[in-house]
């Protein structure tokens, strides 16, 4: 049995539908999903899915979820609760599990990130390789769907306010990622062989270019036929809309990320994607053409 945690995130979700339509769906392994509320995701199950109530900070919850599962995607997403992961880890020893794809981070292979959240997902990867267990680490740029949290302003006033305007990121589109995703649980793709091929792999994704916040804007006027522009923050303001929306230290990290960004870190494109998906990685206009209701005024 697969398991799949983070089914009502971005890339958790995406894996889930994958798994309801072929070809995932023709796996012969059933699918179990993990919820703290099964009601949530219930459009999710298909024919050999089923859901299964637990929580992260509940061992005993983890330890009944995992019963009988051969690999598992963990995905979570809580940096101020390192417990998550290393509670998962444990119960997935224990229950025989052999695999685990983990969602992590591409600036976990940079060394001058330190910030908490790669930190966090730094010491996941070293708690999963020291397990004992099997692995896969899928390490994304940042989502395409970011600029999700744009809409709201593209939609009311046609602007998009932020900091590094022009400062380009290797953004990936989370489709990308769940078909990575789906290939490692299952052992196929264009980049495994054969069996086990992605076992002890870490697969840095991107998207197929580096494009900036200023650009992304460009792309979304286009294919909304709408004008939009782009309006440069402080670094200051640009903390205090991060501080209204998360807990000091995770704005304090997401902060130093930005910094990053502004130095071209996050610039480098990988052919990874590519690579494993035998296709080429989605484009930041294909992504926004696929989701223009977001952005279109009601």
């Amino acid at each position: 049995m697969i398991l799949l945690t983070g089914v009502t995130g971005t890339v958790g979700r995406l894996v889930a539908e994958r798994f309801r339509t072929p070809p995932a769906a023709t796996s012969e392994e059933p699918v179990r999903l993990l919820s703290r509320d099964p009601r949530r995701i219930a459009a999710l199950t298909g024919p050999r899915t089923e859901v299964v109530g637990g929580d992260f900070a509940d061992p005993g919850s983890l330890a009944v979820a995992l019963k009988g599962v051969r690999t598992a995607l963990l995905v979570t997403a809580d940096p101020l609760s390192p417990a998550h992961d290393e509670h998962f880890v444990a119960a997935a020893r224990s229950a025989g599990v052999r695999h685990l794809v983990k969602l992590s981070a591409q600036a976990v292979a940079e060394p001058d990130a330190t910030d908490l959240i790669t930190r966090w997902q730094r010491d996941s990867e070293d708690l999963i390789r020291a397990s004992g267990l099997g692995w896969t680490f899928l390490r994304p740029r940042a989502f395409m769907s970011n600029t999700l949290g744009w809409a709201r302003s593209v939609r009311d006033e046609g602007v998009v306010r932020g900091m590094n305007g022009t400062s380009p990121n290797a953004t990936v589109d989370p489709r990308d990622i769940a078909d990575a995703a789906v290939l490692s649980l299952t052992g196929t793709g264009a980049g495994s062989g054969s069996g086990s091929g992605h076992t002890g792999r870490a697969y840095a994704l991107t998207g197929p270019a580096a494009i900036s916040p200023v650009e992304q804007v460009a792309v979304l006027s286009e294919v909304l036929e709408r004008p939009l522009r782009f309006v440069e923050v402080t670094r200051d303001q640009a903390y205090e809309a991060l501080r209204a929306r998360y807990p000091v230290p995770v704005a304090d990290a997401l902060m130093e990320g930005a910094v990053r960004q502004r130095s071209g870190a996050k610039a480098r494109v990988e052919p990874t994607v590519e690579t494993l998906l035998g296709r080429p990685a989605g484009t930041y206009r294909s992504w926004a053409a696929d989701h223009l209701r977001a952005f279109r005024p009601v």
